[in-house]
């Protein structure tokens, strides 16, 4: 069998996006049973209320990330909303550690994909948003739209 290239999306944390500013990324594998690998293969996989925790032993888990069961899984299927730990060298989870201390700052799961056939989670250390920050964003996000609508219908017209 022809081993997979490149990257596949699998799931994409928007939510993430929009309630934090995004500092710091970073790619982490993920320990995964079979059923659940099999499960991403068919695409459903959801960030939405996931976060990242470290403990005490200095291990990095991914937590509330829901990976629906695999549809054909016998009696040996996974639970679908299990604590999942993350791979990352110990330095990487010792400076994410020190990062989250100081207040405001978290660590969020981006996105979800595959990477050369292997599962692999985009990570960020992130600071929380206040409410008129992101209707800022919003309105910058509008405007960047309206500018290329603008430019679209004016190009569109200078060409007849």
């Amino acid at each position: 069998m022809a081993k997979e290239q490149g990257t596949v999306t699998i799931a994409n944390n928007r939510r993430a996006r929009h309630d934090y500013a995004i500092e710091d990324h970073l790619e982490a594998g993920i320990a995964l049973t079979g059923t659940e690998v099999k499960s991403l293969r068919e695409g459903r996989a959801s960030l939405a209320e996931s976060f990242v925790s470290i403990d005490r032993r200095g291990e990095i888990w991914l937590e509330n990330a829901n990976i629906p069961e695999y549809l054909n899984g016998t009696w040996n299927n996974h639970a679908p909303k299990r604590k999942r730990k993350l791979l990352l060298h110990s330095a990487q989870i010792a400076k994410l550690s020190r990062q989250t201390e100081a207040k405001g700052y978290t660590i969020v799961p981006l996105s979800m994909y595959f990477k050369d056939g292997r599962v692999k989670i985009e990570i960020a250390l992130a600071r929380g948003k206040r409410e008129y920050d992101k209707r800022q964003s919003l309105r910058e996000e509008q405007d960047k739209r309206e500018a290329q609508r603008a430019m679209r219908y004016k190009n569109m017209n200078r060409g007849e």
